[in-house]
């Protein structure tokens, strides 16, 4: 393989990475808002909430993104092969994601909710001063983990055409006909992100210090 095969397939992971970021930016905000929905006192809400979740959950990614390029084109909504993509990842992000942050938000102890209001904080200021900075510490590991996930799943591009890091590698592939050594180094690219991801956990875990609490 040569220095511009390498090149290649570095515009590939430069890509997938830009997508990752774009599907993660996009879907843990609205797994956050699902994941609220499934604590809120409204029974309604909740089990509509989850009905929503196991739903989008249930579907395979591939689907979900096939539905999303090849399926909306036939209700006059077309998108690009990355806006597809990137939408697909993020409702796939958004549905994995929203029952972390609503376990989370479960996990913070109910003596800190008491505290809060005794202090008469209610409503928005409880869940934004209190609840919120506990929950998204105890999540925080588990979300990385996801991250990782949702940059591999970045690979299903290749399905609809994206030259990301797959595709990439698969057209050198298809010329040198090295596929051995192509996909070898491309899965290097992948394995590099998870391994600098799990150093980032493995140093998370280790810092004790997390958001100032309320005495209960």
């Amino acid at each position: 393989m040569t220095t511009d095969d390498l090149m290649i397939l570095l515009g590939g992971l430069k890509l997938s990475a830009w997508y990752a970021v774009l599907s993660i930016a996009t879907g843990l905000p609205l797994g956050l808002v699902l994941g609220l929905l499934g604590t809120a006192p409204s029974r309604l809400v909740r089990w509509t909430t989850l009905a929503v979740v196991e739903l989008l959950r249930g579907l395979p990614l591939l689907v979900v993104v096939y539905l999303i390029y090849f399926g909306l084109p036939s209700i006059d909504v077309v998108l690009d092969a990355g806006p597809a993509l990137v939408t697909g990842l993020a409702i796939s992000a958004a549905a994995y994601t929203s029952e972390i942050f609503r376990v989370g938000i479960l996990d913070v102890p109910s003596g800190q909710r008491e505290a809060a209001r005794s202090l008469g904080l209610t409503g928005w200021h409880e869940l934004r001063h209190v609840v919120l900075p506990q929950a998204l510490s105890i999540v925080r590991l588990p979300v990385i983990s996801f991250a990782v996930l949702i940059f591999q799943y970045t690979a299903i591009g290749f399905a609809i055409g994206l030259p990301e890091l797959l595709a990439r590698s698969y057209g050198i592939g298809s010329v040198t006909f090295d596929y051995l050594t192509v996909f070898l180094v491309a899965g290097g690219f992948y394995a590099a992100v998870s391994i600098v991801a799990s150093a980032l956990i493995h140093v998370l875990r280790r810092d004790k210090s997390g958001p100032a609490v309320l005495p209960a």
